[in-house]
């Protein structure tokens, strides 16, 4: 079954829109795990819109089954990876103006970059992934960085969904296929939601993970967060 990881980082947002800690982010952590999840995802920005540095430090203790920290692997992603220690790092290519990702790595020009920062992270103990856009090449070239996983970019493939979904779905087939092949886990993110996850995943079933925030949390908005979770995870099994 794949697993869900849930991205809090809206739930850091809607905190930090007030001040305080309403919502507690620790609480939605220890609650998402709880009511199922079986990872937490971080994506903490340089400007610390949601997720701050302290935050990256104060879940890392609280979270029992996967943390997965994303980002751009600039100095201070490599530190806080450094200090934490977590399960997973999975690598984007945002820049610090970038609202949210919006595309994979070139990882055939960035080839020698990649690996030196994946050997360093490897010398962690953390599994690597990188965020890919679904071009076989990319994912194929993803391999020779040392990476562990890719995570497949879901935009394109959510945005068509609606219009075709097998053909949404044949490029992340295939470069599924290739990452696969290329001894890569799969992992996969970004605008997944109740309405094409499962689709995806019959696809494609050999996906290791999916993580999942802006559509769940705006689900938890009606249906609660416990619900959602569950809701989501009947959409993996």
């Amino acid at each position: 079954m794949t697993k869900l990881s849930v991205n809090v980082n809206k739930f850091a947002t809607i905190r930090n829109a007030r001040g305080g800690n309403n919502p507690n982010l620790s609480q939605v952590v220890k609650d998402c795990e709880r009511f199922g999840a079986q990872g937490i995802t971080i994506h903490p920005r340089p400007d610390e819109r949601h997720i701050t540095t302290k935050d990256v430090y104060d879940i890392k203790p609280l979270v029992t089954t996967e943390y997965n920290i994303e980002g751009y692997p600039d100095k201070r992603y490599l530190q806080l990876v450094r200090e934490t220690k977590p399960d997973q790092a999975t690598l984007v290519p945002d820049g610090p103006d970038v609202l949210t990702s919006n595309k994979g790595w070139d990882t055939i020009n960035n080839k020698e970059m990649l690996k030196d920062i994946i050997s360093e992270l490897k010398s962690y103990g953390v599994r690597t992934s990188i965020f890919v856009d679904p071009d076989p090449k990319m994912a194929e070239a993803a391999a020779e960085t040392g990476a562990d996983r890719v995570e497949l970019y879901t935009e394109d493939f959510a945005i068509n969904f609606l219009k075709d979904k097998s053909a949404a779905v044949l490029p992340y087939i295939e470069a599924a296929n290739a990452a696969k092949n290329a001894g890569l886990g799969i992992n996969a993110g970004h605008d997944l939601d109740l309405t094409n996850l499962k689709y995806l995943v019959q696809q494609i079933p050999y996906i290791d993970e999916v993580s999942i925030g802006h559509a769940l949390v705006c689900d938890a908005l009606y249906y609660g967060l416990e619900n959602t979770i569950q809701l989501y995870l009947k959409q993996l099994s």
